[in-house]
C-alpha cells in the first residue's frame, strides 16, 4: 500500500480558513465603532484646519480667484493696527479673568465643603443651576442687570448712595470688570470638580496635621491645596483655552461692539475678518495665530506644572 507524497497533502491542510483571535477581533469591532469619531473628526475638524492653514498663504475670499501671497497674511498680522489690539485686549482681560476664574470656585469649594455650613446640598445645586443654562439667555440677563440706566445693579447702587453709577457694558473702565461677573455665570463646573477634589483629600491627613498643632489656614495651604493641585491644573489649562476662544459674550451683548476697540476680542476681530469683510485668507492666518499662542500657553503651563502640582503616584 502506498502513501501520498506530503506535498499533496499539505494543499488540503493549507485551505483551512484561519480563524481570529478574540484580541483580533475585539480591535477589529473597536475600529468599527470608533469609525463614527475618526471619520467625523478627519471630515469636520482635521480636514477643515489643514485647509484653513492652506488658506493663510493665500488671498482666498468668497467669489474670487485665489492667489498664493505666501507669507504677507503672516505679516500683516503684526501690521494690522486692528489685529495687534485686539490681541491686546483679549490678553489684559485674560490677564483679569484667569486669577477670578481660578481662585473665586476654589474658595466656593472650601466653603461648600467645611463642615459649618448649613445647607450645603441646595448652596451647591444654586451655584451650579447657571452652568446649565443656555449661554445667549444668560448674556441677555446680565445685559438687563448691568444696564447703565434701568439695570439692578445702578439701582442697588444707588440705593446705597452712589448717585453716579458706572455704565458698565459702555466704559472702558468698567467694561473688562463687568465681562468678569458675567464669566462667573458659569463657575459653578469648575467649582464642583474641586470640591470633588477635595472630598478625595484622606482625613488621615488632615488629623495627623491637627496633632501637630496645625490651624485652619495651615490645612488648606499644606494639604489642601497640593492635594488638589491635579484639578487646578485641569480648570487653569480650560480656562486658558476657553479664553482664547473668547467670542460669544461680546459678540451678543451689544451691537456697538464694532465702534469700540475695547471689546473687540480677537476672535470678534476674526469673526468680521472672515465673514464681514470677506478676507478668509488673513482670517485663516488669525485663526492659526491664536491656535498657537494657546498651544505656546498650554505647553508652558504643563511644563512649569512639575514645579507646583502634586500626584499621589509621585510622578
Amino acid at each position: 500500500m502506498t502513501t501520498q507524497p506530503a506535498s499533496l497533502v499539505s494543499p488540503s491542510v493549507s485551505s483551512k480558513p484561519r480563524t481570529r483571535t478574540i484580541e483580533q477581533q475585539q480591535r477589529i469591532w473597536g475600529w468599527i465603532f470608533l469609525s463614527p469619531w475618526v471619520i467625523g473628526f478627519v471630515a469636520f475638524t482635521l480636514f477643515p484646519m489643514l485647509a484653513s492653514l492652506v488658506f493663510s498663504f493665500t488671498n482666498f475670499s468668497i467669489g474670487k480667484d485665489i492667489k498664493f501671497v505666501g507669507i504677507d497674511n503672516w505679516v500683516n498680522l503684526f501690521q494690522d493696527p486692528v489685529t495687534r489690539n485686539s490681541l491686546w485686549v483679549t490678553l489684559r482681560f485674560a490677564l483679569i479673568s484667569v486669577p477670578v476664574a481660578i481662585l473665586l470656585p476654589l474658595g466656593l469649594a472650601a466653603l461648600l465643603n467645611s463642615k459649618w455650613l448649613f445647607g450645603k446640598p441646595i448652596l451647591r445645586v444654586f451655584f451650579y443651576m447657571p452652568y446649565i443654562v443656555p449661554a445667549i439667555s444668560g448674556i441677555f440677563v446680565w445685559q438687563s442687570f448691568l444696564n447703565g440706566s434701568t439695570g439692578y445693579l445702578n439701582r442697588i447702587l444707588r440705593l446705597i448712595g452712589i448717585s453716579d453709577p458706572p455704565n458698565w457694558l459702555f466704559d472702558a473702565r468698567y467694561l473688562n470688570i463687568a465681562l468678569v461677573m458675567i464669566g462667573l455665570w458659569g463657575i459653578g463646573n469648575a467649582m464642583l470638580t474641586m470640591m470633588a477634589g477635595m472630598q478625595g483629600v484622606p482625613t488621615e491627613l488632615y488629623e495627623a496635621a491637627r496633632v501637630d498643632g496645625a490651624n485652619g489656614w495651615t490645612l488648606f495651604r499644606r494639604i489642601t491645596l497640593p492635594m488638589i493641585s491635579p484639578v487646578i491644573l485641569y480648570n487653569l489649562v480650560l480656562t486658558v483655552i476657553g479664553l482664547m476662544q473668547y467670542f460669544t459674550i461680546p459678540f451678543v451683548l451689544s451691537n456697538t461692539t464694532r465702534s469700540n476697540p475695547d471689546t473687540n476680542f480677537f476672535n470678534l476681530n476674526l469673526y468680521r475678518t472672515a465673514f464681514q469683510f470677506q478676507q478668509m485668507g488673513f482670517a485663516s492666518a488669525q485663526a492659526w495665530f491664536i491656535f498657537i499662542i494657546a498651544l505656546i500657553l498650554t505647553i508652558g503651563i504643563f511644563a512649569t506644572s512639575r514645579r507646583w502640582v502634586y500626584y499621589a503616584s509621585g510622578e
